[in-house]
């Protein structure tokens, strides 16, 4: 009973998917070739010096991918991507604090006690299984030659005809020396700056620069159904209001470097004008010295600062993004209950916008990067928008706060899901346009952008394209019209999606130099 519970056990961990399209029984049914390769192996080895190695080695390889195909499970399930071994490592703390900030201390610490109990377990079943065949070893010399002369033969076909384990590891190594190799060339990229010798950067901008990230925010809204029949009326009442108030809009759509996840990779794409996809080629712009669209504003003389409110932890690294100041969440001055990950409605982080930047005490113009946040998962509670001048410090959200299901409840069901994020991306669109009507005829300059789309589970979309408004004063929202973007908030159908960190090197082209050059 042992060795076919030792066989059985090594046959799941070989024939366990990486994709949750097929987690399905049938899919552990499936012959696991590699499987007779390591019965035979193990037979012929035995135990000896060689059968120690191979127990070892085997035990490594096969927890190894074990845990990367749980990872890929994971990741496709939220973030609509596989797991990168090599740039994705750094996600595993981000992701243990989401699930503190969405579910509470405990269930963050409960995952992370289950996934090492669960990879202790791999290891000492991979282990114990190994040792169970080793010790069936068959004593005549010739026999085990033979056993290895088999395996050898069947490693050789498995090299030539790669079944979907052993492929899938070739897969995961490739992708790891490529990621290494991708980021040397931008490391390269990085030091390379085509806006060196810019003639009067951003002199064409007489006000102030708002870059707002719409969080989770994508193409799905203008033509999936499901979210478009809501969000489209509300940027056609938003279109008419804001040109009642002589406002001018150009909109368009942007590829996005991801997707259902990681809005600081778009954020550092449209900063750094380079394609951050990856939490190592992040790091890398960090590290790179790379001068970014917010340094570039601050040499023009504007005054740049970071609207943060998912930020509440040190951020040291902003300190290299061209930010003078940062505003992160116990910045803001909000003193009410949080929507549960999400530390504050997308109201109240635009209202402390300009109570805190944009009062008047500076005469410099602002540049600054806004993150709102209401639309991200878990998408519950949902807010709902107070009058501006009754919201205080933040305690009159309370009661939405401590309204409706939790978390744990509202995910039970995927369709209610999405309409939560139906609904808070409904908010959010309310609560930007409502912002930008009532900033008068000193209405900033602002660029609305979507981070990414939400997980395709969610969103129902696995494009990474994002929408982009400009909004601002008509001379100045003109200067985008290389841009191919479509006057007003909502983009003609079919448009092409440009790329996200083209954005940078547009934005500083089109709007320095004098009004005698046009724009590109």
């Amino acid at each position: 009973m042992s060795v076919l519970a030792a066989i059985l056990l090594l046959h799941v961990l070989l024939a366990l998917p990486a994709h949750p399209d097929q987690l399905a029984w049938a899919a552990l049914a499936r012959p696991a070739p590699e499987l007779a390769v390591l019965i035979l192996l193990a037979l012929a080895a035995g135990r000896t010096v060689a059968g120690r190695l191979l127990r070892v080695a085997a035990t490594l390889a096969l927890t190894l991918v074990t845990v990367l195909k749980v990872a890929d499970l994971a990741m496709l399930e939220s973030l609509g991507r596989r797991f990168n071994p090599v740039a994705d490592l750094p996600l595993i703390d981000a992701s243990v604090r989401l699930i503190a900030g969405s579910l509470g201390p405990w269930q963050a610490a409960g995952a992370v006690l289950a996934a090492l109990l669960a990879t202790l377990l791999i290891v000492a079943g991979t282990w114990w299984a190994m040792g169970v065949l080793m010790r069936r070893a068959p004593r005549p010399a010739w026999m085990r030659i033979a056993g290895l002369a088999a395996s050898v033969a069947g490693i050789a076909l498995l090299a030539l005809m790669p079944p979907p384990t052993a492929a899938y590891a070739i897969d995961r190594a490739q992708l790891s020396a490529r990621t290494v190799t991708e980021l040397r060339q931008f490391n390269e990229q990085a030091r390379q700056d085509t806006l060196a010798g810019l003639q009067d950067p951003l002199a064409l901008i007489d006000r102030d620069v708002l870059v707002i990230f719409l969080e989770s925010y994508g193409r799905t809204s203008f033509d999936t159904p499901f979210f478009a029949d809501t969000h489209l009326p509300r940027l056609r009442q938003g279109q008419q209001v804001l040109q009642d108030h002589g406002l001018a809009m150009a909109s368009g759509f942007l590829t996005s470097p991801t997707h259902g996840g990681q809005s600081w990779l778009a954020h550092a794409t449209l900063a750094n004008g380079l394609w951050v996809n990856d939490q190592t080629r992040y790091q890398a712009a960090i590290a790179s010295g790379r001068r970014t669209l917010f340094h570039h504003a601050a040499d023009a003389g504007f005054r740049t600062a970071a609207v943060m409110p998912a930020i509440v932890r040190p951020w040291p690294e902003a300190s290299t993004m061209g930010f003078q100041r940062i505003l992160a969440a116990p910045d803001l001055g909000y003193r009410g209950q949080p929507f549960n990950w999400v530390t504050m409605p997308d109201q109240f982080t635009l209202a402390a916008t300009d109570r805190l930047l944009r009062d008047g005490s500076d005469p410099r113009r602002l540049f600054a990067q806004i993150a709102l946040i209401s639309s991200h998962a878990p998408w519950t509670p949902v807010p709902e928008m107070l009058p501006w001048e009754d919201l205080g410090d933040g305690t009159e959200f309370d009661a939405m706060a401590q309204a409706g299901d939790p978390p744990n409840v509202v995910w039970r069901d995927r369709d209610r899901v999405r309409a939560q994020y139906r609904d808070t991306i409904d908010y959010t669109l309310q609560a930007v346009l409502d912002y930008a009507a009532r900033q008068g005829e000193d209405a900033p300059l602002m660029i609305l952008v979507g981070d990414h789309q939400a997980a395709t589970t969610i969103g129902l979309d696995d494009r990474r394209e994002v929408p982009i408004h400009v909004i601002g004063p008509p001379d100045l929202v003109a200067r985008t019209d290389g841009w191919g973007l479509t006057r007003g908030l909502i983009p003609e159908p079919g448009s092409p999606a440009m790329p996200m960190e083209a954005l940078r090197d547009r934005f500083m082209r089109n709007f320095s130099g004098s009004l005698n050059v046009p724009p590109a």
